[in-house]
This record gives structure tokens, sequence and C-alpha cells, in this order.
């Protein structure tokens, strides 16, 4: 369960090879249990569209992680920025006892831990579905979508800042999977497609956002027009400001890499909130925490 706030990871799945012979058997099995559906009109199954399209009509608990300066932030800005549900606070205690209750969702601090680290270096926001499920932890639940937030061990308190940004993030992926299942089963890395949309807008990284393969080369055949690099408290002011027009980054990797660690990469429009960049990659001695000199030139080219 999660009754310690840690649980066995959400992201990440382990990729299966399929044979051609082994695809052939499923796809026939499928389509027998297809067409004895459609024949006896017994069985009904159920989208992430469906499965959600009570979201607005039911109460998102807030789950607090008991760490009275986080959980005071929380509920601060969780007030300001909830709109699209009722929303309420409650303990691990409370969760524990209504975690099989289908008529709440809740929102919820998850260590995910990927399987080649022994440790989980990321702390998830994760919005999951009470149900039947839950008593093999919050893995049985159904889930809704998950954002990183922060290292687990020794965050620099960042995540605060754009805490308003990423809950708006979560709420607008609820909507847009209320009216889609493509949407909600594609995840945030859908929001790439929002990069064609960023011409013509300022696009800022924090320093400690950059990886270190980005070199001073790098820095000058991209880093002009409305691409830049800045200090990190410069360019959360972008976010306290509201800025318009203006992409900021933000970056979520473990406080110490271990082999297998992954780094995320966002970039979020400072005025509106809007998901723009959701890339993630393995941590290795190639490929530090950040922003890589690959995703510089991706961004770029949408320029």
């Amino acid at each position: 369960g999660c009754g310690s706030g840690t649980c066995a990871p959400l992201p990440g799945k382990r990729k299966v090879k399929l044979t051609n012979r082994k695809m052939r058997k499923i796809l026939s099995l499928a389509l027998a249990a297809l067409f004895s559906c459609a024949a006896f009109g017994q069985a009904q199954i159920k989208t992430m569209k469906m499965k959600i399209a009570d979201f607005q009509e039911k109460t998102t608990k807030v789950v607090l992680t008991g760490n009275s300066m986080t959980d005071a932030r929380f509920r601060n800005i969780i007030k300001e920025v909830s709109t699209i549900s009722p929303c309420e606070f409650c303990s691990l205690d409370e969760y524990e006892s209504l975690k099989s209750n289908p008529y709440y969702y809740f929102l919820m601090l998850v260590k995910g831990k990927f399987s080649k680290e022994s440790e989980p270096g990321i702390e998830f926001l994760s919005l999951v579905k009470g149900g039947v499920g839950a008593s093999e932890g919050i893995n049985g639940l159904f889930n809704v979508v998950d954002v990183p937030f922060r290292a687990a061990e020794d965050p620099d308190g960042r995540e605060f800042i754009l805490l308003p940004a990423l809950l708006d993030i979560i709420q607008d992926h609820v909507l847009k999977s209320m009216d889609k299942d493509l949407e909600g089963y594609s995840g945030l890395s859908n929001y790439n497609i929002n990069l064609a949309k960023s011409k013509g807008k300022r696009l800022v990284f924090a320093e400690q956002d950059l990886a270190a393969d980005v070199l001073p080369s790098v820095r000058a055949l991209y880093f002009k027009g409305g691409m830049e690099a800045m200090d990190v408290d410069d360019a959360d002011d972008l976010f306290y400001d509201h800025s318009e027009n203006t992409l900021v980054s933000f970056v979520v990797a473990p406080t110490d890499p271990q082999n297998g660690s992954y780094c995320y990469k966002l970039l979020i429009d400072a005025g509106t909130h809007t998901l723009y960049y959701f890339r993630k990659h393995r941590i290795s001695k190639e490929y530090g925490a950040g922003f890589l000199t690959e995703d510089i030139k991706r961004i770029s080219q949408a320029q």
C-alpha cells in the first residue's frame, strides 16, 4: 500500500518483443473475443474516457504528506488552482480507509522507482481513481495521469514555484481525456504537438536545466532569436510574473542519479501554463540530467 507514501514504480513499462506467430495468435484470439462479445452483447469495454467521465461530479481528495511545510504549500496552492472538480484534503490514514471507494479520486505524491534503480529517484504528482484494485496498492488503482514533481531526496524547492502550472497541466489533461480517449492514452508526451505553435515565443532555459553536453558551441548555434539561458531565479521570476508568450524550462531528476534513473524535461508557458514539451531520457555517463543537445536541436527546429 501507500501508507508510507512510497510505492512500486508507476511510470515505465517493460517492452516485450512479439514474434509474427505470437502476434497472429494474439490477433486471432482478440478477434474471437470481439465477435463473441458482439454476438452475445454481454460485455462492455470501458475506455479511459468512460472511466473518468464522472471526474467533475466526484470529489478529488488531495492526500497530504504529513510534512507540515509541504502540506501548507499544497493547501494554499491547490485551493487557488483547483477549478474543475470538488476538492478536499485528507491524511494518509483517511486515504487508506477511502481508497477502495470509486466515488473518490486521489491526488497524491508518489515515489516512482524504475526497474533498474535500487531506490526511488523521483516523486510524481499522481492522480488515481479509487476502486476495488486498492488492495494491490496504488498500482492497483486506475491511473489518470502522473506528472514528474521533484527529486525524491533533497529537492531544491523549485517544484512549488511550478506547482500551479503542474496542477493546471493535470486539469487540462483530464478535460482532454474526458473528451477523447487518444488524449488519455497518449499521456503527456502528446503535448509535444504544441511545440509547432511555439514560433515567435520566448524560450527560456534555466542554466541548471541544461545538460553538460550543451557546450558553448551548441549555445552559439542555437541560443539566438527567441532562445536563451538564464539564472534559475530569473527564470522562476517569469513564472511568478505570468510572463506572456514565454516558455520556461523545468527538469525533474534524482538528486543523486543511479544507473537506470530517468530525467524528465518540460517546457511550460509561464502565462497560460500550457505544456509545450515533455520528454524523458535515461541518465548515463554520456547523457546527464537536463535538456540534452538533441532536445535543444529539436526545440529550435520549431522556431
